[in-house]
């Protein structure tokens, strides 16, 4: 699926993103694991400064955004949105951006009984990437 990623892409941060809160999961292509970080609960500027400083502590070397589709696959306003959040973190941070098909990742975070469900299906969208690495 994403065979043309280069091995030297090892670790990872993931982005849930909602227009209201972006859960953020950090993972590595060793282990295939990732682990959540928490929401950003903001907007605009405010929510590149908090990715800023995400990347800064975590240092990946690319980046996984969950783009969200129907149930059939049809694109909604939500896949827009977040295909547009995903050309903003290549423009404002220079790193790779690799989408991945989030359908239900926020239903299994919450059947899951994750309290902080936005960070948890970052994590999930996250570790399903992982899982398509050769």
């Amino acid at each position: 699926m994403f065979t043309d990623l280069p091995e030297s892409c090892q670790t990872f941060l993931a982005f849930d993103y909602g227009r209201k809160r972006t859960g953020v999961a950090s993972g590595n292509r060793l282990t295939r694991t990732a682990t959540p970080r928490g929401t950003i609960a903001a907007g605009g500027d405010a929510r590149f400064a908090q990715i800023a400083e995400r990347l800064r502590e975590w240092e990946p070397d690319a980046l996984v955004v969950g783009v969200p589709f129907h149930p059939d696959g049809a694109e909604h306003e939500n896949t827009r949105l977040a295909r547009k959040f995903a050309r903003q973190l290549r423009g404002r941070f220079g790193l790779p951006v690799l989408e991945v098909d989030e359908r239900y990742s926020t239903t299994e975070a919450h059947s899951l009984g994750a309290q902080d469900a936005d960070a948890a299906s970052a994590a999930i969208i996250l570790e399903q990437f992982l899982r398509s690495l050769d």
